[in-house]
């Protein structure tokens, strides 16, 4: 890919956030306007135009410490689809993150994976999309408590040894988004955070010791939440998948975490049990 594809595509802005939103929503995507302010904010968001100015495509780069950067976000409007700027809008962002020196990691759908498997993306794990309903009429397991402000810094650094890296910025932006639907374990091991969607409540991400843990917390955020909820589980956890089962949830779609040219998973992956969503990793 050459200067000229890159440059084919500008920045875009807080004052594209209507455009942002119309993609995700036209994609029946969870987004709201404070996820891609993330984006805006701490990343990169790449925008093709049409002739009135208006972004008709996007793709994300949101960089990480500790060498990597996630890819997400790339949308292309219906009308749009056949030109082939979706593959194009990927590829700039992998030489943006490239040109950052950083590695580029992604949450691939099954017909993404088609694409990105040629360009040298391996696969590091596999992932399921539950979705289901909450009633909001739980009580708190045994060893869980509310997660409050000053746990924020525990949280962040548990986070990290799971996920790979560092994201105070995201932790912080979900629990303000997310009281009282936060939870921590009593001896601050393990974590789990939701947040609004567009459609429904995002679970994630859920960080703890073992898989009983896991489920605990698991079960305080649903007996939190009420309506409909999302969650991103790693496919190895048989004892949540069985769970969820057993509360009428069913997958909505699978994932593939892939990264370029590494099959290794980042951070530590036993610990990894609900992920923050595909756009964030």
């Amino acid at each position: 890919m050459g200067p000229t594809d890159l440059q084919s595509f500008r920045s875009l802005t807080p004052d594209d956030m209507t455009d942002c939103l119309a993609l995700s929503t036209e994609a029946s995507w969870n987004q709201t306007p404070d996820d891609w302010a993330l984006f805006l904010r701490h990343g990169r968001v790449l925008g093709h135009l049409d002739d009135r100015g208006r972004a008709v495509a996007s793709g994300a780069v949101l960089p990480y410490p500790n060498g990597f950067a996630w890819i997400s976000m790339v949308l292309v409007t219906a009308s749009r689809r056949r030109e082939k700027i979706g593959t194009r809008i990927l590829e700039a962002c992998r030489a943006e993150v490239i040109r950052q020196g950083l590695l580029p990691v992604l949450d691939a759908t099954p017909a993404g994976e088609q694409v990105y498997r040629p360009l040298g993306f391996e696969t590091m794990f596999r992932i399921s999309r539950w979705q289901g309903n909450a009633s909001g009429r739980g009580s708190l397991p045994g060893g869980i408590r509310a997660m409050t402000v000053s746990d924020i810094p525990a949280v962040t650094a548990i986070d990290a040894c799971a996920f790979g890296a560092s994201r105070r910025f995201l932790i912080a932006s979900f629990f303000d988004r997310a009281p009282p639907l936060a939870f921590v374990t009593e001896d601050l091991s393990g974590f789990v955070v939701a947040r609004p969607g567009r459609t429904a409540t995002q679970i994630g991400p859920l960080v703890a010791t073992d898989e009983a843990t896991a489920l605990a917390l698991l079960g305080a955020a649903l007996g939190a939440a009420s309506g409909p909820v999302f969650l991103d589980l790693v496919d190895r956890w048989e004892n949540m998948t069985r769970t969820l089962r057993q509360r009428g949830f069913t997958v909505q779609r699978p994932f593939t975490r892939m990264a370029l040219n590494r099959a290794t998973p980042l951070g530590d992956p036993t610990r990894l049990f609900v992920v923050a969503g595909p756009e964030f990793g």
